[in-house]
């Protein structure tokens, strides 16, 4: 050691303070043979201070067990490396406070004795920094992650906004589709009650002015045609009021249901009896079998109007000399009541729309109708739990299907 103090003492001299690394050498004890004045000044001791000391006085004291036997290993396999990769080291000052360092540690060997010499840089700095770093990007994702719930939060309460304007827009469009629906329905309703009762009104004028003129007894039989003529009339325009007053009421919500114990049998003889009047010459209506003994529970007045509907539709859209069925089958807690004819049929691309309100086919426009009929019956028996269905082919006839819940009893 001295050999080595005194003849390479200002080479090392001259060649460490060149540099500002902390440049500390050891022999194989672990004894500090040299310093430089970066080393000195970086662990807080005088010039030759720190000659003769042990390395463990650099070493904070937490890493004296495991420092020697790490710095032997590594004598032993005599190869540069870089101390503590991978982990953190801190160098200790003489007046005992630690700081963070690097190491780079370099074996060689003089005169057969081995020794290491340690490349030591202060990164207090650095550590300083890396943590103001880490500072900064832990305040940067917190601001970023209030941040971005403001914005999420914002981009919801204008999401809220937006679906509150499309629905506040889409009901100031159904309102408009709306109101042009009524003024629409408006001028056909005002359309189709002048011209459905225009016309038989006029038939009713004529038929009353004709049947005066027949005073002598053996006219009598065109009295009576005239007569038929007007009370058909008169029921055709009482059918009509009667369809307008279920209208409103539907619509208004004032329709009041009563449910009656009564026999099928009668309200089926009276619509019959009623539509006979508009039978066309060899139309026929066959009366529907085994219901004389069948007693039901339901509002006789809403069955009354759908069959009377159903009924006339037939003879209407039907041609001379047809039949029209009337088929009734009881099931548990239901009747079932068919109207099957053979007249003009619907078409298949507007049998979609033959419950809408005021829709009348095209194959059917020239009849008198005023297309709120089926919407009305379909809307009553809906309200009572019953159903409506229809087949129909064009020009082959039509069958529809009434359903309504009740109790049945037959005798």
């Amino acid at each position: 050691m001295k050999v080595f103090e005194e003849k390479k003492v200002n080479i090392f001299k001259i060649l460490s303070e060149a540099i500002s690394e902390g440049i500390v050498i050891v022999n194989e004890k672990q004894e500090i043979v040299t310093s430089n004045d970066a080393a000195d000044k970086m662990f807080g001791y005088e010039t030759h201070e720190l000659l003769g000391e042990k390395l463990d006085i650099l070493i904070p004291k937490e890493y004296h067990r495991s420092h020697p036997k790490q710095v032997g290993e590594f004598l032993k396999k005599s190869d540069s490396r870089q101390m503590g990769h991978g982990r953190d080291l801190y160098g200790k000052r003489k007046d005992g406070s630690t700081f963070p360092v690097e190491a780079g540690l370099n074996p060689f060997e003089i005169n057969g004795s081995k020794y290491v010499m340690a490349l030591v840089t202060d990164i207090s700095v650095r550590k300083n920094q890396e943590l103001e770093i880490i500072e900064f990007n832990l305040s940067l994702e917190q601001k970023i992650e209030e941040r971005t719930k403001e914005l999420k939060k914002t981009i919801k309460e204008l999401k809220e906004e937006v679906s509150k304007r499309k629905e506040a827009e889409h009901k100031i469009k159904e309102s408009l589709r709306k109101e042009r629906e009524l003024n629409e329905l408006k001028t056909k309703f005002l359309s189709l009650v002048s011209h459905e009762f225009k016309t038989p009104l006029s038939g009713i004028l004529t038929s009353a002015t004709l049947a005066g003129k027949y005073t002598e007894t053996a006219q009598q039989y065109k009295r009576e045609k005239h007569l038929k003529t007007i009370q058909s009339k008169v029921k055709y325009l009482n059918n009509i009021l009667n369809d307008f007053l279920s209208i409103e009421r539907l619509e208004s919500g004032k329709t009041n249901y009563k449910f009656d114990t009564v026999a099928l049998s009668k309200v089926v003889n009276e619509v019959i009896y009623n539509s006979n009047m508009l039978l066309k010459d060899g139309q026929k209506i066959n009366y529907p079998r085994n219901i004389d003994n069948i007693t039901i529970n339901f509002d006789e007045k809403i069955l009354e109007l759908s069959l009377t509907n159903l009924i006339n539709n037939a003879i209407k859209y039907s041609s001379e000399s047809t039949i029209i069925d009337v088929v009734v089958t009881p099931k548990v807690d239901a009747v079932e009541i068919e109207i099957i004819d053979q007249g003009m049929g619907i078409p298949q691309q507007e049998q979609k729309f033959i419950f809408n309100r005021y829709f009348r086919a095209e194959n059917a426009l020239l009849d008198q109708g005023t297309g709120i009929g089926l919407n009305i019956v379909k809307s009553h028996l809906e309200n009572l739990g019953g159903t409506i269905t229809f087949e129909s082919e064009e020009g082959k006839g039509s069958t529809f299907t009434i359903s309504f819940p009740t109790k049945i009893n037959i005798d």
